[in-house]
């Protein structure tokens, strides 16, 4: 055993065996002449050996007297009880073992020469602590209360931890004090409980080498091993983000090892859907089912015996499998866990239902690659666990519905972090009213005085580019139809099937010519109840029609029920550009908000366009400065040309190469918004202010005052605006990014046509500069990016 010497301590540490002796001493005035003559024995063979009272530090003075320590101990440690006990003599808290029953030397032994015997769980920074703690209570009389349990952690043959607790026997231990002891006053011991993490201090208190512990301990050890694997399940469960962990299957799978006392086992879940009737895999770092075998799903109805079944679904009752094998054979080979199982190398197996009200919610399984190893008898080791893993399901489940529901919030409402606290204050004065027997009402939201922003980034001529997809796959539909017609005509000579061409040819022409709204519907009709029906009679007469039928068949979407390759083309298009846009506004926005807190909406439609709204209102506990209505206003100035450099960085990667142009509404006027219970949205309140919401929607479609050219251009941020101050704001800060290269000089003011309602509104166009990637430093227009990327 190690003993460090060097170890700074408030105690001298002498092995002694006075306090022991004296006992005998005691013993040699006994009337029992059996206890006086062991005593008399006892002594005798300690006598000529005065240092074994006296005390020693040196190690070799236990090897050089072991014979006599041993006789003197012999009471001690009953040679009858040597084999059960786990015993040893050692010096206190330390690991310095100098006699020892045959049990824990065969631990020891187990454990392997490389094993290295110390306490698990004292920190070395509070052994001094823990020493100064026993002074105050043996020297001084403060009785304070420092007790823990202690543990040693040893592995046995099969490499499986064993934990067993220490029970220490102090009867012969003195504690004495050396010169560098001081006097404590209660004010000293005061600090001291005040102050149990400061070393110093209680080095200060009781200095280092001031008392001399003399004597040894007895240390009574019983393997807990079951209840510390127990509590670490517990402890495991209990921690909310331990399934995600990557340690935590590895940890889970140690601690049962332990408490089955088997280093070959292996933990594994599967969930299971009611309403499905289903297992399922569970997602987690390392999670495994052993019964589903990589499989993501199992039906439950062919999946068990009628036994097992029966065991899990109707008893809720663990179900063990001792020989894998002979239970398969037993079974004809018809159920699929056990075949499962066996394909896995697993010999045994106990699968343990996870319950709640004889509602099964998933199934633990522990698996062995021996025969017998887990058996009917060892699975009632769960009792003491079950109860804890059923818990922690049941949080899990909890957890991933609040996790549900917080996406399915973010994704799809309107209640933005920022505005958040509103809510809950409002669902709190519910639950109140609910709570006093009052009818709870939630209150209409309102945030009053702040002031809109508004931005879109929208596909140029995006309903002509849609139209253009949908007709071309509409002409070529009816080509590859009206050939597949022409072949059969040919082979069959009806009339019916050249009445058919005529009509498909109409509609081709009328296709051709221009796609009206009716149009998609009218030819998608006409092919679904007409078409197809002959079709599929032709494909059922004729080998040679039916080949070229099947080639037309492939071609056609079976979402649609059509021709979808051009509209596949744009959809694809518009959505990986939204997407990529939509990313780099949210990203911004998280710094935005920390800049000052704010409403934030996004949507895409063909393009993203956003809506913000900043006020005191909104802010709740931050004062509301116009300094950051002009921050958030130049912010957007930015990200609206960086979502520019985003898309066009993208277009050519797309399978249809789309424009877009972009577009500020500047609006000076403060509002109050109002979230809409009916649409789960917010919206602006008043009829005053539902001016802004007009020009929001409908300034985009319009032109230049006097002229056919519309607003919105490519390579060019519009910024509408009606009062002469926010043009010289806006002209501030596009002067301003000009110096950082995000627009060149061609900067044009204009008027716009007045729209239904709405009058005086004025425009900046700011030509954007572009940079053809990230490590560019050279810039374009709109125009030279073209070319550039054409080259």
């Amino acid at each position: 055993m190690i003993h460090d010497s060097n170890m700074e301590s408030p105690l001298v540490q002498l092995v002694s065996f006075n306090k022991l002796l004296e006992h005998y001493d005691e013993q040699l005035k006994s009337p029992n002449k059996h206890l006086a003559d062991r005593a008399k024995y006892v002594l005798d063979a300690q006598a000529p050996y005065p240092v074994l009272r006296e005390g020693f530090k040196e190690l070799s003075v236990l090897e050089k007297h072991k014979d006599v320590i041993k006789i003197i101990l012999e009471d001690s440690f009953a040679p009858i009880l040597t084999l059960n006990e786990i015993k040893a003599a050692s010096t206190p808290f330390e690991n310095l073992v100098f006699n020892s029953s045959e049990r824990f030397q065969q631990i020891l032994k187990d454990a392997g020469d490389s094993f290295d015997l110390s306490i698990s769980n004292i920190p070395q920074e509070f052994g001094y602590i823990m020493r100064c703690t026993v002074i105050l209570k043996f020297f001084y009389g403060y009785n304070l209360d420092f007790k823990r349990p202690f543990f040693y952690d040893i592995p046995d043959t099969n490499g499986v931890m064993r934990r067993y607790r220490i029970l220490y026997n102090a009867d012969f231990m003195e504690i004495i004090p050396t010169e560098n002891a001081k006097e404590l006053t209660q004010d000293d011991v005061d600090d001291l409980l005040d102050n149990f993490n400061n070393l110093d201090l209680w080095k200060e208190k009781i200095p280092p080498n001031s008392f001399i512990a003399k004597g040894f301990v007895i240390s009574n050890m019983f393997d807990v091993t079951a209840e510390h694997s127990i509590s670490e399940i517990k402890s495991t469960l209990i921690g909310r983000t331990q399934l995600h962990e990557q340690s935590f299957m590895e940890s889970f799978e140690d601690t049962f090892r332990s408490l089955f006392k088997l280093n070959d086992i292996k933990v594994g879940f599967a969930g299971y859907d009611s309403n499905a009737n289903n297992f399922f895999k569970i997602y987690g770092k390392n999670m495994e089912s052993y019964i589903l075998n990589g499989n993501e799903f199992e039906d439950c109805d062919f999946k068990f015996c009628n036994h097992t079944h029966s065991k899990l679904f109707k008893e809720n009752k663990y179900f063990a499998i001792s020989n894998v094998e002979k239970y398969f054979e037993n079974s004809e080979g018809e159920t699929q866990p056990y075949k499962n199982l066996m394909e896995q190398g697993i010999k045994s197996a106990i699968l343990a239902p996870i319950s709640i009200n004889g509602n099964l919610l998933g199934v633990l399984e522990l698996v062995s690659g021996k025969k017998n190893e887990l058996n009917s008898v060892n699975a009632n080791k769960l009792d003491g666990v079950m109860p804890y893993i059923i818990a922690a399901v049941m949080r899990t489940i909890e957890e991933e519905e609040n996790l549900i529901d917080a996406i399915i919030q973010h994704e799809c409402t309107s209640v933005h972090p920022s505005v958040y606290w509103k809510f809950q204050e409002e669902a709190k004065h519910f639950m109140a009213d609910e709570l006093a027997g009052k009818e709870p009402v939630f209150k209409e939201v309102v945030f009053k005085d702040v002031y809109p922003l508004y931005g879109q980034i929208d596909i140029k001529d995006s309903s002509k580019e849609r139209n253009l997809a949908i007709q071309r796959d509409l002409m070529i539909q009816l080509s590859e139809i009206n050939d597949i017609l022409e072949l059969a005509f040919e082979r069959h000579t009806l009339p019916i099937y050249e009445e058919l061409q005529f009509r498909v040819n109409n509609y081709l022409s009328e296709v051709k010519e221009a796609l009206f709204t009716h149009t998609e519907q009218a030819v998608f009709d006409f092919v679904k109840e007409e078409v197809n029906p002959i079709l599929l009679h032709l494909k059922k007469e004729d080998i040679e029609v039916a080949a070229l039928i099947e080639k037309y068949e492939e071609k056609i979407d079976k979402a649609t029920e059509s021709y979808y390759d051009h509209r596949k083309n744009y959809d694809r298009s518009v959505m990986d550009a939204n997407l990529k846009l939509a990313a780099l506004l949210d990203k911004k926005q998280e710094a935005a908000q920390e800049m000052f807190p704010h409403y934030f909406e996004r949507y895409k439609t063909d393009g993203v366009e956003h809506n913000m709204y900043i006020g005191s209102s909104i802010a709740k506990d931050r004062q509301f400065n116009k300094l950051y209505l002009s921050n958030l206003r130049l912010w957007q100035l930015q990200v609206m040309c960086e979502m520019e450099n985003k898309y066009y960085s993208l277009k050519p990667h797309l399978p249809v190469k789309l424009d877009v142009a972009s577009l500020i509404l500047v609006y000076s006027t403060s509002l109050a918004i109002r979230f809409r219970m009916d649409e789960k949205r917010f919206d602006v309140d008043g009829t005053y202010n539902a001016r802004y919401e007009v020009i929001k929607k409908r300034i985009d479609k319009s032109f230049i005052k006097g002229s056919n050219e519309r607003l919105t251009q490519k390579g060019k941020l519009a910024i509408v605006y009606s009062q002469k101050k926010d043009e010289r704001e806006y002209m501030r800060y596009i002067s301003f990014l000009k110096s950082k290269g995000y627009f060149t000089n061609n900067i044009e003011i204009v008027e716009l046509e007045g729209l239904q309602g709405v009058t005086g509104l004025k425009a900046i166009r700011a030509e954007i500069l572009y940079q053809k990637d990230k490590k560019s430093e050279r810039t374009y227009t709109y125009d030279d990016l073209m070319e550039e990327l054409k080259s």
